[in-house]
């Protein structure tokens, strides 16, 4: 087995993993260090309420019961939604349909669905004489429980189980969890200073809010929508700069390896999405055997994510809007990257408007892989652009296809974890934690895609490559609905940190004294 010398020379982890790919067993060392499809193709980055980021799917313990297994399931959508974005901040389109698709892990057919739909965005309010959604509804101050008086607005959803021609309504009328407006208005999200807390360890460490979004299905589900931080990280501004350096090199040197540096730029970071969950029971699941890319012949599902609009859609004056016909998909998203990084863009709408069962047409853009090319001329190496069955395997057809028999993965936090899943040591009943098996919030696959275009098709020699992007803005929660406490609108990740006179100053007022220590003190009781 060999390795690549700037591997050798990282500091950190030697990496128990055993890699299995084209007969041969290799052990390597990598790093300890902890774009999906956020603009995947042209028709859809007009349309951002229906633009799918990311879909993560893995197996864990269902909420509130910990000695259950479940399946999983969190979809991301709405890229780069500002949190101070108000005063409507972001909501699901009620025109649209959001769909968790459950398959057949080899030729992912569906097999079981999940159809979430979401209220109207200009109705439903408490008070139409304002123009505040949150903080003023029929009285003023901060939401202290979804749907009080103090939030004007409140969406909901249904949720439908489809399979076959059987459909039935597994929850109706849920709340989507509250934007996070800021500490006058959603203290219960943020700390003192106004930033969002995150990295819950169990469900009673939650904010009430998250908490009281979370709702049962009348199958054993459990089910969540609302606004989320952005988990997805990676440096790719730098990337479609035609590789900028700064993705490879940010200290001089490239001893430590090929974008292992840290210290990127995460493009990223303190922006905000939607996303809409399920855990599924596993006696709700189909189960199929598939050939697992590196790890053989596993019983499993595969899943994907889909949004549809209507066929017609007629406008009149104001909001008299009329929908007619079938649903038409608009976006489709399994695996992260392959529409947005592999697929040559006459084929990106294409993409977008099939299903997963006529992706063989689609193969060629992993068997050939441009990025590989563009590697090879922006830096002069000599990957393999040509034959890559390797990358075949991993996204064809594109859908996650998630093992049901490893019991619960390590999740970011929790000791074993690794950012690169296998490769980095971390697995789960004899595969891997991580992507491809499924995929965690935490997961770095842009360093994971890359090490595989670098490393393949032989893997005789596993080449680290990244983006110097290590981890995400935010911890994750480690308790269902996963994804990051959304950011606050009035200080996040992307605004500087606040002085010591801003920390102490609780209240606002500009002065520091005992008006500060009370309003501490409320909101303490208030978080308790």
């Amino acid at each position: 087995m060999k390795t690549n010398k700037a591997l050798k020379a990282l500091p950190g982890i030697t990496l128990a993993a055993t890699l299995m790919a084209a007969g041969t067993a290799l052990s390597v060392s990598a790093p300890t260090l902890h774009a999906s499809s956020h603009s995947d193709a042209p028709l859809i980055k007009q349309d951002t309420q229906a633009n799918l980021t990311d879909v993560y799917a893995f197996m864990g313990t269902k909420y509130g019961t910990p000695d259950e297994q479940v399946l999983n399931v969190v979809v991301h959508v709405r890229p780069f939604s500002e949190p101070g974005d108000g005063p409507h901040h972001e909501r699901f389109a009620p025109d649209a349909l959001y769909s968790i698709h459950i398959t057949d892990p080899a030729s992912g057919e569906t097999a079981l669905r999940y159809d979430f739909r979401f209220s109207p965005v200009d109705e439903g309010y408490k008070n139409e004489d304002t123009i505040l959604s949150y903080g003023l509804g029929t009285a003023a101050g901060p939401i202290m429980t979804i749907g009080d008086a103090q939030q004007n607005y409140t969406q909901t959803y249904t949720v439908t189980r489809a399979v076959a021609e059987n459909h039935n309504i597994v929850t109706e009328g849920a709340f989507v969890a509250p934007p996070n407006a800021g500490n006058n208005v959603t203290p219960l999200y943020n700390d003192a200073t106004g930033m969002a807390v995150s990295g819950a360890t169990s469900a009673e460490n939650l904010d009430a809010y998250t908490r009281q979004a979370i709702t049962e299905g009348v199958n054993g589900e459990t089910l969540f929508a609302g606004s989320r931080d952005d988990g997805f990280y990676a440096d790719v501004p730098g990337v479609f700069d035609l590789l900028n350096v700064r993705i490879l090199d940010n200290n001089g040197t490239l001893a430590d390896g090929l974008g292992q540096d840290g210290g990127g730029v995460d493009g990223f970071k303190g922006f905000n999405v939607l996303a809409f969950a399920v855990q599924i029971p596993l006696d709700q699941l189909p189960a199929g055997l598939y050939q697992d890319a590196f790890f053989g012949e596993q019983t499993g599902v595969g899943v994907y994510a889909s949004v549809s609009r209507p066929k017609i859609t007629v406008r009149k004056a104001g909001n008299d809007i009329d929908n007619y016909g079938d649903w038409i998909q608009v976006n489709r998203l399994g695996n992260p990257l392959f529409n947005e990084v592999l697929v040559a863009f006459k084929d990106k709408d294409n993409f977008n408007s099939t299903p997963p069962t006529q992706d063989s047409q689609y193969s060629t853009y992993a068997a050939n892989p441009e990025v590989a090319a563009l590697i090879n001329l922006v830096y002069g190496t000599a990957f393999q652009t040509q034959d890559r069955q390797d990358l075949v395997n991993i996204f064809i057809p594109d859908v996650l296809r998630v093992a049901t028999t490893t019991g619960p993965v390590t999740l970011e936090g929790q000791d074993g974890f690794s950012r690169f899943g296998f490769v980095g040591g971390d697995t789960t009943g004899g595969v891997s934690s991580g992507w491809p098996n499924g995929r965690r919030l935490g997961d770095d696959v842009v360093d994971i895609a890359l090490t595989a275009v670098a490393s393949g098709p032989s893997y005789d020699t596993i080449t680290v490559v990244g983006d110097n992007v290590a981890g995400n803005d935010l911890p994750y929660n480690m308790v269902f609905p996963y994804s990051a406490t959304p950011h606050s609108a009035t200080r996040n990740r992307k605004d500087p940190a606040p002085s010591a006179f801003e920390q102490a100053d609780l209240n606002g007022d500009g002065l520091i004294n005992f008006y500060d220590i009370a309003a501490f003190i409320d909101l303490y009781n208030a978080a308790r």
